[in-house]
């Protein structure tokens, strides 16, 4: 049997094998088929087509007991490499620049470790989840029966978090990801010639007054001590320089972790662009959708992962402590349907080409060991042998 740190030169190639060829949402075709084959290799139960292109393995232990999940990310974000790796995307416009490829790696080097030791009493299901970044395969999963064709009282995840010290962890109960949620405004005004606007309605100045006036949902509608973002990310109208146009579209994005806040900004935000459009002799039309609620922990199941984290790594490894993100994550469906924990693993220093979803990240393969070992730890505490 090979230890887990005799395996990493194997999880390392098998993480730049995933990252050279990556996938987007709901397509992961060659990816899930690369993690079934190793995990049918390894003796496991393989179960494919949950979400398009999911992956569940199943592994028992020595001795009956519950069951548990264990949750990885397989897909690529749309975004162009532009780190020098000799690992990089062979695909232009796509690559792995959230870890997923790594996080694919970890569990399944713990798969391995786990079918040879087995030193546990129950069932194990390794969840390969399609559709991470933005498309909710998370969500797909759990309402196309995940829980009800494989039954677990708990399931968890992990992360690769840049800023962290590689190899450490991060786990805490409650929130530890925002909710996230989308908006579109359409300000329709009358176009007009640029040198004459009084014959017209100007949809830009009533956008940018909407853009100024939305702020105040944050800063003046949530408490001081609560959280919460708004931003508008994307502004379009016009085609040139001296024609007022008939419209002006915004977009962007709120984050909250709170339902009653997450229904303040939804509630807010219709009535801010509304009532300012309105005033300006405007009209709008917006459209407001909730795509992940917020990752919540659950305590039991977060106790047990930071004493697993502290088993790899020691307490002192093991922040407690660190705040909550404001980046989303759909593993949260899985944790509305099941308690839980998600938890980082840290990745090394994030320098401004090195942060998630940047065009020069690459996961760290020195912390492979360090993630394959939590996730074997986990399982071992979760479900122990009697």
């Amino acid at each position: 049997m090979q230890s887990l740190a005799e395996l990493a030169p194997e999880m390392t190639t098998w993480r730049r094998e995933l990252h050279a060829r990556p996938e987007l949402a709901f397509a992961e075709h060659a990816t899930a088929d690369f993690v079934a084959g190793k995990l049918a290799a390894l003796g496991l139960a393989v179960a494919q087509g949950l979400a398009k292109t999911g992956v569940v393995g199943t592994l028992h232990g020595t001795g009956d007991g519950p069951a548990i999940a264990l949750r990885a990310d397989l897909d690529a974000l749309p975004i162009h490499e532009q780190g020098d790796v000799p690992h990089r995307s062979v695909w232009d416009g796509r690559m792995h620049a959230c870890g997923h490829d790594g996080h694919v790696a970890m569990l399944l080097g713990a798969a391995h470790h786990l079918a040879a030791t087995r030193r546990f009493a129950g069932t194990v299901h390794f969840v390969f989840q399609p559709a991470e970044e933005n498309e909710g395969g998370g969500r797909v999963m759990v309402e196309e029966g995940l829980f009800e064709r494989f039954p677990v009282q708990s399931v968890y995840g992990l992360h690769n978090w840049p800023g962290l010290p590689a190899g450490s962890f991060a786990v805490h109960a409650g929130p530890v990801m925002a909710a996230f949620d989308v908006f579109e405004i359409v300000v329709r005004g009358q176009g007009a010639h640029g040198a004459m606007p009084h014959l017209g309605v100007d949809p830009i100045v009533a956008a940018a007054q909407i853009v100024l006036a939305l702020q105040t949902l944050v800063s003046r509608n949530v408490s001081p001590v609560g959280t919460a973002v708004l931003s508008v990310t994307e502004v379009k109208g016009g085609d040139t320089w001296n024609v007022i146009p008939d419209d002006v579209r915004l977009r962007g994005t709120t984050r909250s972790f709170q339902a009653d806040v997450q229904d303040m900004l939804e509630n807010g935000l219709r009535r801010v662009a509304e009532g300012v459009a309105s005033a300006a002799g405007a009209t709008t039309q917006v459209r407001y959708e909730r795509r992940y609620p917020a990752t919540i922990n659950s305590a039991t199941e977060a106790e047990l992962c930071a004493a697993a984290a502290s088993d790899v790594v020691g307490t002192g490894d093991v922040a407690r402590d660190l705040p909550p993100s404001m980046a989303s994550e759909d593993f949260a469906f899985m944790l509305r349907a099941r308690p839980g924990c998600y938890a980082w693993i840290g990745n090394g220093p994030a320098g401004e080409q090195a942060g998630l979803h940047g065009p020069r990240y690459d996961f760290n393969d020195a912390i492979l060991p360090a993630g394959a070992a939590y996730w074997v730890r986990v399982v071992e505490r979760a479900l122990p042998l009697r």
